[in-house]
């Protein structure tokens, strides 16, 4: 009798478990939503569930890493735009990446590329210069317009060359893009290296919001000295968190068998001729308008 009950419970489990399955596979058919927190990477979440997974992972790295070169050589602000525009229409308009959460992603290297630039365009001098200034105790910070345009085309540049990476780390999985580097001779120490360092990360910044979370249910943030208080407390823990995690994902390779070498489950894909030629046509193009603006210009 009681092996009819547990009979009955595994086809109940099974049947919800293919439910939930069915109604995942619904939610990402269209358009990808929010990500479940399961300690990975919302970056790789988006790659798993793009619309253009499928790709051939060679090709979208050979790609993008083209597009970079475009943008860097060319030194244009209309080629860095180009290729700004570019990113945005695969990634968000095939890879079904929702506007909101491609902007999120772009955020923070957007920050960095702001307070970056504004180190190229505001200068100091002890008496008043430029077309702009103004009066600090120690000097004058002033302004030109050459040195904002510069600033403005070096956001630019920058801004074009992120996005042009983030077609590729958008739209295909880590262990895809290590297995490119891989087959590219990379040595495989280096490879493993990188791996193991990447999925580290975000090991940690899941237990760090983890902390933050537990940290802010009890009151931990509430003043200014509660809050460095705390965050002495998670900086401390996370350092002997980080060790035990290390222990424990160093265990769970050793309990996989590892010797030494990752080994990947790797898909056979081929490079689709479609797209190998729209891809010609598209750089084709893009070269003739960055000779046409370099000159003109």
């Amino acid at each position: 009798m009681s092996g009819i009950q547990h009979s009955g419970h595994e086809h109940t489990h099974s049947h919800d478990h293919n439910h939930h399955h069915s109604q995942d596979h619904t939610h990402h058919h269209h358009r990808i939503g929010h990500s479940h927190d399961t300690g990975n990477s919302s970056i790789d979440y988006y790659a798993v569930y793009s619309g253009i997974r499928h790709w051939d992972p060679r090709f979208k790295v050979g790609f993008s890493v083209l597009l970079l070169l475009f943008t860097l050589i060319g030194n244009h602000p209309v080629v860095s735009v180009i290729a700004a525009v570019t990113a945005a229409i695969l990634t968000v308009g095939f890879g079904k990446l929702h506007p909101h959460q491609y902007i999120s992603v772009l955020t923070i290297p957007l920050a960095f590329i702001i307070v970056g630039s504004l180190a190229v365009g505001i200068e100091f001098a002890r008496e008043p210069l430029g077309d702009w200034n103004l009066f600090l105790h120690f000097g004058y910070m002033f302004v030109t317009k050459e040195s904002l345009m510069k600033m403005l085309a070096l956001m630019i540049k920058v801004f074009g060359a992120v996005s042009a990476m983030f077609i590729m780390t958008l739209s295909t999985p880590s262990f895809e893009l290590f297995s490119v580097i891989k087959r590219m001779h990379c040595p495989t120490m280096l490879v493993e290296l990188m791996h193991m360092i990447y999925r580290f990360i975000f090991i940690l910044m899941n237990v760090q919001r983890n902390m933050r979370i537990s940290a802010e249910s009890r009151m931990g943030f509430c003043d200014f000295k509660t809050s460095l208080y705390t965050f002495g407390q998670i900086a401390s823990n996370l350092f002997i968190v980080s060790l035990k995690k290390a222990n424990a994902f160093y265990d769970a390779m050793e309990a996989r068998c590892y010797d030494g070498e990752f080994l990947f489950l790797e898909e056979e894909t081929k490079v689709s001729r479609k797209l190998v030629i729209a891809a010609a046509v598209y750089f084709t193009l893009l070269l003739a308008v960055t000779i046409l603006v370099r000159v003109k210009f």
